[in-house]
């Protein structure tokens, strides 16, 4: 580099300045400094084509001594190191240092610098050398290239903290869109940290280090941890077919190898010592082969159960273990013919393919996962009102009858994984073929409302089928009146309650006295005339709003859902429907 000093009307910023952003710098620490002694580390800059030159580094001193130049009316030309003109990879490599030798610049800020110096032609490798950082650290930055924007924003404000922002990394871009409506909705939780990964993976996270099988040759999807320490199974239930044929072979390989008996527990079922002994191959000891939810297989070898060890002490004799007589390939081949024939002759029995689906919604499988509508309350009292509304008390009524119609205890919460007989999946569904269709129907019906997302679109699409009357199943009560706050929205709401001319003369009262007003109309008292069938306008459906501001989300999602119905107004009336394709 040539050193020269530069007169500061020929300077400007270089847009390969990792701080060259529009948003002036804060000159706080480095001004005193500046206006006592001047510029003293060279800026790095680089010529232009017109004999000018830009600063590569050096922002913050260059800015300083333009506000000194304005304050004195000049100032002398600044001592500058010239580098060679056209290397942009070299001119972002040395702002990055000088600011990181400054002060360490955020990870989002290094991001952005890091992805240039890759299109620039510089190799992971180059720039871990060129900054004293790993390979892996470098990775790490690049990495949040596969975020969305403003999820780089949120990190970069510190709104979600790093452990998320990797597992975010892992997301697809439609996971990263439905992750950040649920961080925007009120009533829904977005998962943070650990959690998020389970969420991303639909269930539990399996690593790849668990698989006994050879990656190179499973045909599923895996998951790389753009980070590079991790890789996960997209799908699980692709990973535990391959993993229980590993297994399966495993076992064969023991009992080849003169093991009597190899036991493979059930999934997430644990071996305890404590209730097992140590016993010799030669002597009729076992393996037990536990596997963990998580994929972890771990094969226990030279084991009895406790109680056989005390027999044996008491001299009973031990029954030898009967030796499985096909191997896991032609299980696996059996298994697979009988799905098929069994899924195609399922295709002309759609009563029995209904019981079997509600059975899987109320029990679960390997396969299904069905959650709950938990009906989180903001407030005590909002849970209070809605537990004692009439819709509640009508719908637990007929839960009951669905829970005896069942078997179950009919102080069981819910129908949906409320069935726990000996038999599980197997057991219900039985038990579904031996009721009516209408009994089905109903069953159905509750299992369905128990698993309605509440603040969903579906809810407002149904209510608008449904031809759903607010006003004939609810009744106004302070949680509700007490949480409004806005003067526009209760004026609207005296408006309706006790007319136009009541709302214009009480304008200007508080919110509280109109809010009284509201009581009194609804209540018929303080001399007001009792108002009948009344429900906010956001309540209703199709709901609307009082202002003209938005920001009420039932009005939203009807919004975006109305047009589906444009097209058929029949639809509107869910009854006549039903009663076309029953007939």
């Amino acid at each position: 580099m040539e050193l020269k000093h530069i007169d500061i009307a020929s300077l400007s910023v270089s847009s390969a300045n990792m701080r060259g952003g529009k948003k002036a710098p804060d000159l706080t620490n480095i001004l005193p400094s500046v206006r006592a002694r001047g510029i003293l580390v060279p800026l790095i800059v680089r010529e232009k084509d017109d004999d000018s030159y830009e600063i590569v580094a050096g922002k913050r001193r260059y800015h300083a001594a333009l506000a000194i130049a304005e304050e004195s009316g000049s100032i002398d030309p600044l001592p500058c190191a010239v580098m060679a003109a056209g290397d942009d990879a070299a001119a972002l490599e040395a702002s990055l240092i000088e600011n990181i030798a400054r002060l360490d610049p955020d990870e989002m800020t290094r991001h952005e610098t890091f992805t240039r110096l890759v299109r620039e032609g510089r190799s992971v490798e180059d720039i871990s050398l060129t900054f004293g950082l790993t390979e892996l650290q470098v990775k790490r930055t690049l990495a949040l290239g596969n975020l969305m924007p403003r999820i780089r924003n949120l990190y970069r404000a510190e709104k979600i903290d790093a452990v998320t922002v990797r597992h975010l990394t892992l997301a697809t871009k439609a996971q990263q869109r439905a992750w950040l409506a649920l961080l925007d909705s009120e009533s829904d939780h977005a998962p943070m940290g650990q959690n998020l990964k389970a969420w991303l993976m639909g269930g539990a996270a399996i690593s790849t280090s668990v698989a006994l099988f050879d990656l190179g040759g499973y045909s599923g999807e895996i998951i790389s941890d753009l980070f590079g320490e991790e890789r996960y199974f997209a799908c699980a239930s692709d990973f535990w077919t391959a993993q229980d044929t590993a297994i399966a072979e495993r076992a064969d390989a023991y009992r080849e190898a003169g093991w009597q008996e190899v036991v493979v527990m059930e999934r997430g079922a644990y071996f305890h010592t404590w209730e097992h002994e140590r016993c010799q191959k030669k002597k009729g000891g076992r393996v037990y082969v536990a596997i963990s939810h998580r994929g972890e297989v771990t094969f226990h070898e030279g084991y009895i159960t406790a109680k056989e060890a005390r027999k044996r002490e008491a001299g009973e004799a031990m029954s030898r273990p009967v030796r499985p007589k096909v191997s896991a390939s032609i299980q696996n081949y059996i298994d697979l013919h009988r799905h098929a024939a069994v899924r195609v002759s399922l295709l002309s029995q759609p009563a029995m393919a209904l019981r079997l689906m509600l059975a899987h919604a109320i029990v679960g499988s390997s396969l299904w996962r069905v959650d709950v509508e938990k009906q989180r309350a903001n407030t005590d009292a909002i849970a209070e009102s809605v537990e004692t509304s009439a819709s509640e008390a009508a719908f637990d009524v007929k839960r009951r009858e669905v829970l005896a119609l069942l078997g179950l205890d009919a102080d069981t919460p819910t129908v949906t994984n409320g069935y726990a007989g000996d038999h599980g999946l197997p057991g219900l569904f039985v038990h579904l073929t031996g009721v009516s269709d209408e009994a089905v129907m109903a069953v159905l019906a509750i299992v369905m409302g128990e698993t309605l997302a509440a603040g969903s679109a579906m809810v407002e699409l149904l209510g608008a089928l449904l031809n759903i009357d607010m006003a004939s199943v609810w009744q106004a009560d302070d949680a509700l009146l007490d949480s409004i706050r806005d003067k526009e929205v209760v004026g609207g709401i005296v408006a309706e309650v006790a007319g136009d001319a009541v709302a214009t003369a009480n304008a200007g009262e508080s919110i509280k006295v109109q809010r009284q007003i509201v009581r009194d109309c609804l209540a018929g008292t303080n001399g007001r005339a009792k108002v009948e069938g009344w429900a906010p306008r956001w309540m209703a459906f199709p709901p609307s709003t009082y202002t003209e501001r938005g920001g009420v989300g039932s009005a939203e999602r009807w919004n975006r859902i109305a047009a589906l119905l444009d097209a058929d107004k029949s639809a509107l009336n869910a009854d006549e429907r039903y009663l076309a394709q029953a007939a």
